[in-house]
């Protein structure tokens, strides 16, 4: 029959329990420290080296030209010639409009399935028209690759090659944004206060062209944004016009009294394309990272009829007006900007807003 077994405690006298529990202080110290540095030199094997930065994408760096379009790329002939004379894989074509880009709509490959997922319906003189550039930027950031982006018109046509206009990009770490301080401003709005102060308030051309540091502060913002659409809008002319939005087809034809009664005593037209990007980047501090000029030539209304002057949309260039000694008149203006260093540096335009559709020769592109 087995014998049953009971457990025994054998009670050790205090002065052992104390000697124990000394002892395990003791051990607990360095083996915390043992503890916590293997840790660290697992998350970081040398330790003192810097954390290893994440690897740069693999390949050339690329240009991104971002078009806004309406219902097609009525241009995209002149285009294909010039992004077929490119070297190697250095560009990305992005557009944003309604209906989509594919044989039956576009003669490029280059333009083949490159419209965006969804399109915004933009109105000339409001905030729509911000919220499509911020699309397109939003869309060529997702390619690690893109390092400038060009932000273009359906009526903009290059006026060098793509070899030329590539290094010219690539050879300024700067954006090129036109941007100035417009001392008859009358745009601003008080209400704009304190998230936009009168005077980082700014004004210039629409057509951008920035590094992709300057394009993510674009998309990454949601202040300015927010404050462009509630007082930024065109005021004075939708009231005159019974809010209609398509007053481009009118020319503008109104008389500045006109202009200037009723509505407008207390409010101004705003017009956000001419001075989201300017205003954002002097918010940020930026402006001493850029080059405060365009690359889009752009030829506004010179008539000396005063009517005519009221138009607020540049000239329309017809077939006669665009024969090579025009493109060379163009391509020859230039002006002189004093940089930093005292160095006079010329400006040359990259690309011509034509506002117009029409067969043209290929001096443009040499």
């Amino acid at each position: 029959m087995p014998v049953k077994r009971s457990a025994s405690v054998v009670a050790l006298p205090p002065a052992s329990r104390r000697a124990r529990a000394r002892l395990c202080l003791r051990l607990a110290a360095p083996l915390s420290f043992l503890l916590l540095l293997a840790a660290l030199l697992r998350a970081q094997p040398f330790l003192g080296a810097p954390l290893a930065a994440p690897p740069p994408a693999a390949g050339p760096a690329k240009v991104a030209f971002l078009f806004l379009v309406r219902a097609g790329v009525p241009l995209d002939f002149l285009w294909d010639a010039f992004f077929r004379r490119r070297g190697g894989e250095v560009l990305r074509v992005r557009a944003l409009g309604a209906g989509v880009l594919d044989r039956t709509t576009t003669g490029s490959p280059y333009f083949y399935g490159r419209q965006l997922p969804r399109s915004v319906k933009v109105a000339w003189g409001e905030a729509t028209m911000v919220e499509a550039e911020r699309m397109l930027f939003a869309a060529a950031l997702e390619d690690p690759l893109n390092q400038r982006f060009v932000l273009l018109s359906d009526s903009c046509v290059p006026l060098h090659n793509f070899s030329y206009i590539y290094t010219y990009l690539m050879a300024s770490p700067k954006s090129f944004v036109d941007s100035f301080v417009d001392k008859m401003d009358k745009r601003y709005n008080p209400n704009m206060s304190p998230a936009i102060r009168k005077d980082k308030w700014r004004k210039g051309s629409q057509w951008v062209t920035l590094i992709r540091k300057h394009a993510e502060v674009v998309v990454g913002d949601k202040r300015a944004i927010q404050v462009f659409r509630r007082h930024c809008k065109m005021v004075v002319t939708q009231t005159l016009l019974g809010q209609k939005t398509n007053a481009r087809r009118l020319g503008f034809s109104f008389r500045r009294k006109q202009i200037f009664n009723g509505a407008a005593r207390k409010e101004h037209d705003c017009i956000p394309d001419e001075h989201y990007v300017q205003t954002l980047f002097s918010i940020k501090g930026l402006e001493n990272e850029l080059e405060r000029r365009t690359l889009t030539y752009t030829s506004w209304n010179q008539s000396s009829n005063p009517k005519d002057k009221m138009t607020w949309h540049p000239v329309t260039y017809e077939y006669d007006t665009t024969g090579p000694e025009h493109i060379s008149a163009i391509k020859a203006k230039y002006r002189s900007c004093e940089l930093s260093n005292g160095v006079q540096d010329r400006v040359v335009p990259m690309q011509w807003h034509l506002r117009s559709m029409f067969s043209i020769c290929q001096e443009v592109l040499l």
